[in-house]
């Protein structure tokens, strides 16, 4: 009989396709409620886990409820029954439901919603814009010989460092040489007391932060010298991309048709609707407002995105009607 899986073991599969480490920094990200360790005999998903949700989960329990709107997105002081997320919380932990979200991880990923969009639009020679500063990073250097490099490496990688993305035991390895004056009383692993001149390898790991301490723990417990070298540096590195853009092959306002064919006319929304041909789009999931000054700036005539407030769309009309005059009609 088949072994039944672990939200952990779950959540470990969708972190190969669509990392938690990518999402945005100020997006809950991963498990939300449960216990990593429960078995999960079914998994369900949804855009968002609304009052229907619940009560649907209520009648026919889940093992796990993977969202991509997170269910708590503020800091959560208390659950109190109710219709509000934190009582659609308290119904669900009643219920034994773990909850985990995919939300920007999920948008920036590959074949995720950013990839989709472009897709349902039928763009071509899409490419990525607009990156997103994920959870905050450090990158851990040390200097280490080389016979110690791999012990090291592979006691940080295990501490939670050197991912990225999909990715595991990323590093970076350079030979050179250290120097150092080992004093009285000292043990060196090489060189001798007094000046030496040691091969060495400087390993570079990235980190989340959350792991620093770990990390360091992980260095410094394997590393061979009496005095294990290190620098951690702040690093704003390997961002994804939420947006797309690409050519769509006709018109602009045959553009907005297949806007409302493949993702609804129901609150469709279009400023400045010109007569651009084979206009460059840009795609952005969600609010892109924060967007339009990348989409501009990498070329492109229109932006398609979820919501942008008003005072957005009046500067970006004003920005284009130079060169479209229907833009602000």
């Amino acid at each position: 009989m088949p072994k039944v899986p672990t939200i952990a073991t779950i959540l470990a599969d969708i972190d190969r396709v669509v990392p938690s480490s990518s999402a945005a920094g100020w997006d809950p990200s991963g498990l939300q409620i449960g216990d990593p360790g429960s078995d999960v005999v079914a998994v369900g998903v949804c855009h968002e886990v609304t009052e229907a949700v619940v009560a649907a989960v209520e009648q026919d329990p889940l093992g796990l409820l993977v969202t991509y709107h997170p269910l708590l997105f503020h800091p959560t002081r208390s659950l109190l029954a109710g219709p509000s997320p934190a009582g659609r919380a308290l119904r669900l932990i009643s219920a034994g439901v773990g909850v985990a979200v995919a939300h920007t991880s999920f948008d920036v990923a590959p074949g995720g919603t950013a990839d989709a969009l472009a897709a349902a639009l039928e763009l071509d020679d899409v490419g990525p814009f607009g990156p997103v500063d994920a959870a905050p990073t450090v990158k851990v250097v040390t200097f280490v010989p080389e016979d110690a490099v791999e012990r090291v490496a592979t006691a940080m990688e295990h501490a939670g460092g050197g991912r990225i993305g999909a990715y595991s035991g990323c590093s970076f390895r350079s030979p050179g040489v250290g120097a150092f004056v080992a004093g009285p009383g000292t043990d060196p692993v090489a060189g001798t007391v007094g000046s030496s001149r040691v091969p060495e390898v400087r390993l570079e790991m990235l980190a989340p932060t959350g792991r620093r301490a770990a990390v360091l723990a992980a260095l410094a417990g394997t590393h061979p010298y009496e005095e294990p070298p290190y620098d951690v540096y702040e690093s704003n590195s390997n961002a994804r991309f939420v947006g797309r853009i690409g050519i769509h092959r006709g018109s602009t306002r045959d553009l907005v048709a297949l806007v409302g064919r493949r993702l609804g006319d129901t609150g469709l929304r279009v400023s400045g609707a010109g007569h651009t041909t084979d206009p460059r789009v840009a795609v952005v999931p969600g609010s892109g407002s924060s967007l339009i000054q990348a989409a501009r700036s990498v070329g492109a005539d229109v932006i398609v995105t979820g919501d942008v407030d008003h005072h957005r769309v009046v500067a970006a009309c004003r920005a284009t009607s130079q060169r479209d005059p229907e833009c602000l009609q």
